[in-house]
């Protein structure tokens, strides 16, 4: 009988959870496009689970352009109303305005710092903190660092980005590995993060 793979308990036996946690969440990224997808996907998840964002990723990489920073930063009111009819994203209008809101705040950054991964990593010193968590309820909702995160991201106008939903979007490419110690990626993502550079 096969052993029955460890993992973090929150992605249960969803195939598309478990591809999700598998693949993706805890490895360190410093792809500009892939960065935004996740803040923008993040910021829409605000008060939904986690689960009813990724079944509507496909849906939502179409309706934003595949996540193309400056393609949605040019975004108008009238791509808000097309969005508003879209049955396959969260149709509120907060967070798609938010979304190309980001966009463009995004693009600022970038022009800031080069790319916005240099200006994130620099948060962390370019390292993935480790904490080696050993159980569901040793992860926080957040820490001080993600309130530093989203107060700065506040302040350079980007919305939707508060302090819980900034420590998800940490977990989910890599600043922070909270797979717990016995989850099979826990040390994958270790070695990850040793290797990784921004």
């Amino acid at each position: 009988m096969a052993t029955k793979i460890q993992r973090c308990s929150w992605c249960g036996d969803d195939e598309l959870y478990c591809t999700y946690h598998d693949e993706e969440w805890g490895v360190p990224l410093s792809n500009e496009q892939k960065l935004f997808e996740f803040l923008a996907l993040e910021s829409a998840q605000a008060g939904l689970s986690w689960i009813t964002i990724l079944r509507k990723r496909e849906n939502y990489r179409k309706a934003f352009k595949q996540f193309e920073i400056a393609t949605v930063a040019r975004f108008t009111k009238a791509s808000v109303e097309r969005l508003m009819l879209d049955p396959g994203i969260v149709r509120n209008r907060a967070k798609i305005e938010a979304t190309i809101n980001n966009a463009q705040r995004f693009l600022e950054v970038q022009a800031e710092y080069g790319r916005f991964a240099l200006y994130l990593w620099d948060f962390v010193d370019g390292s993935p903190q480790q904490p080696a968590r050993r159980a569901m309820k040793d992860i926080p909702a957040t820490t001080s660092l993600s309130d530093k995160i989203a107060n700065d991201l506040k302040k350079r106008g980007f919305k939707f980005l508060g302090s819980t939903t900034v420590y998800a979007f940490m977990q989910a490419t890599g600043m922070v590995n909270d797979h717990i110690v016995t989850c099979h990626r826990h040390p994958v993502c270790v070695e990850l993060g040793k290797r990784f550079t921004v």
